[in-house]
């Protein structure tokens, strides 16, 4: 089978520590929490809270989506890597699929390993209050958008065999985050409230261009460090990851 060069050493669906299918297992269970809760959460806030016309507005959702449609590919294209390697080949779909989808795919990793680390740390900086854990549900899904995610995305970082982003991933990144401001905007203007209390420029315009400039700022300096911590990764590694193809797709069971 044909699977040209994309992604030759298998390293997107590998592990130095986790056999392919645990790590295939791993991003699966993830996958299914994230969408348990997205869904419960859309339930919620349009049977209890009447917010669901809102959900969509938030960069957390937003991004809590991608960790979801990201490890549901991801455990899928794992699982797959196991099945064929049984038969003594080591592939998998998404290396034959046209290179539209192939360079979406690592885009989208690029995303949740750095946005969920700078959600996490606007939510706790500068958004988190004494009703962040007032109830079981806001404490649950507080919990589960603003800190586990981050523990998904270091997952990724530290656990898997990933390469370390492609630098034009951080113009891309930040173009994303300057989109989202239209976004923002945009649902003021349609349902009268900022998505972010620091988004308002009532508050003070220079204060507002010190955030934006400044989450702009993070996301570069959290790619930066998220590559470091791969490349670091990586040197500590080298002879593991170089080895899981060999000792652990074949005994993957």
């Amino acid at each position: 089978m044909n699977t040209s060069d994309f992604d030759r050493n298998v390293r997107l669906v590998t592990s130095y520590i986790l056999s392919p299918v645990q790590l295939g297992l791993i991003r699966t269970l993830f996958a299914l929490y994230t969408l348990v809760t997205l869904i419960f959460v859309m339930v919620w806030e349009g049977t209890k809270t009447k917010d669901i016309d809102a959900f969509f507005s938030y960069f957390t959702n937003l991004s809590y989506i991608g960790i979801c449609a990201y490890f549901l590919a991801a455990g899928t294209q794992t699982l797959l890597f196991v099945k064929y390697s049984r038969g003594g080949e080591h592939h998998y779909p998404l290396q034959t699929w046209p290179r539209p989808l192939r360079c979406l795919h690592i885009f989208l990793l690029s995303t949740i390993i750095t946005f969920p680390i700078l959600v996490t740390i606007v939510y706790w900086a500068l958004l988190s209050s004494s009703s962040t854990f007032t109830t079981p549900y806001s404490a649950w899904t507080n919990v589960s958008k603003h800190a586990l995610n981050t523990a998904f995305a270091f997952f990724e970082i530290c656990v898997t065999n990933i390469e370390p982003s492609t630098w034009i991933h951080l113009f891309t990144t930040i173009v994303i985050l300057g989109g989202y401001l239209g976004v923002a905007y945009i649902t003021h203007a349609t349902q009268g409230f900022y998505t972010y209390s620091f988004l308002d420029p009532s508050k003070g315009s220079k204060k507002l261009v010190i955030y934006v400039i400044g989450i702009a700022l993070g996301q570069c300096l959290v790619f930066s460090i998220v590559n470091g911590v791969i490349y670091i990764r990586k040197s500590l590694t080298r002879r593991a990851e170089n080895d899981a193809i060999d000792e652990k797709s074949s005994g993957s069971a």
